[in-house]
């Protein structure tokens, strides 16, 4: 059985009132849900879907406020009723998608701040998710518990950035100017290892939601959110196994962290990916899915070495 021949199909889901677009493939083997990271959506995990699919029953999701899912107004305090972006509300979705449309355990893979949604969801829900992969999970260098260690200018000039945003009109503008076809091409092109893989149709899945209605106001709710949790904190409260996958040219999450967080106990593997960024299951995907299917193989095998 080759890739080619397991269909990937597209699906709404309604969660909480609103519609999520999910994508899924394969109709036998163990459960695999694939989370996107910032502004990206499951079509960034359209390398992954169908050669997963061979063994096992794969679905990839669209994060609330991303994707072709619907992109509800932010909780602020002008909004008190709206949606609060956060890991927690993120969690919460996959875990009712895994409890609703999956029906049983799940394995989780994550890619940038996926990867924290999916060790929130693992955190909340230890019964109904079995394993997780990250695949270059977001570090948070901005978090608020993480200034003290950035360079002085980065220190002050972020908070006051973050307050200048919050006025509608230059936040808006901002976006913007970042939602253009040449500016995403030059942001994908410094986080991937190789730019000879960030091709016009990257550019275009990554362009086309973010000039829908409401885009705008959640990219700037979530570069306004310094708080919640990190992957220091969700770690030690892991109950099932973790796999590390990090690309070793990613300008964002250096690996030289990466190896830090590999020495929680509940991560079971790290394997470097050499050449790759951010970005590894797009940029270097015959590398990821290989290493995702030893990695469920071993899990279901019940052979794992801890």
């Amino acid at each position: 059985m080759i890739a080619e021949h397991i269909a990937v199909t597209h699906h709404i889901w309604s969660w909480q009132g609103f519609p999520v677009r999910y994508q899924r493939a394969g109709e036998q083997g163990s459960p695999l849900l694939l989370i996107h990271g910032f502004g990206a959506s499951s079509d960034h995990w359209r390398h992954n879907l169908a050669v997963l699919g061979q063994n096992h029953r794969v679905f990839a999701i669209d994060l609330l406020g991303f994707g072709g899912s619907a992109k509800p107004t932010p909780a602020d305090p002008s909004h008190p009723q709206g949606i609060p972006y956060t890991f927690e509300t993120w969690a919460a979705q996959v875990i009712d998608f895994c409890h609703h449309i999956i029906g049983e355990p799940t394995y989780l893979a994550g890619n940038s701040i996926g990867g924290i949604v999916a060790l929130q969801a693992a955190v909340t829900d230890p019964d109904g998710v079995v394993g997780v992969a990250l695949l270059n999970p977001s570090l948070r260098l901005l978090h608020e518990r993480k200034r003290a260690e950035l360079a002085w200018h980065r220190r002050l000039s972020t908070p006051i950035i973050q307050t200048l945003l919050t006025w509608k009109p230059l936040g808006h503008w901002f976006f913007r100017q970042l939602a253009q076809p040449k500016v995403i091409r030059q942001i994908l092109e410094q986080a991937y290892g190789d730019p000879q893989t960030v091709t016009d149709e990257l550019v275009q899945l990554l362009l086309k939601p973010a000039q829908e209605e409401g885009a705008a106001d959640v990219f700037l709710a979530f570069i306004r959110y310094s708080q919640g949790p990190l992957l220091e904190d969700l770690l030690p409260r892991l109950s099932c196994p973790a796999l590390l996958l990090w690309g070793s040219e990613d300008p964002w999450e250096p690996i030289e962290e990466g190896r830090q967080i590999a020495q929680f106990s509940s991560v079971k593997s790290f394997i470097e990916l050499p050449g790759v960024g951010h970005c590894p299951q797009d940029e270097a995907p015959t590398l990821v899915n290989r290493y995702l299917r030893e990695w469920l193989t071993v899990e279901l095998s019940g052979t794992r070495k801890s």
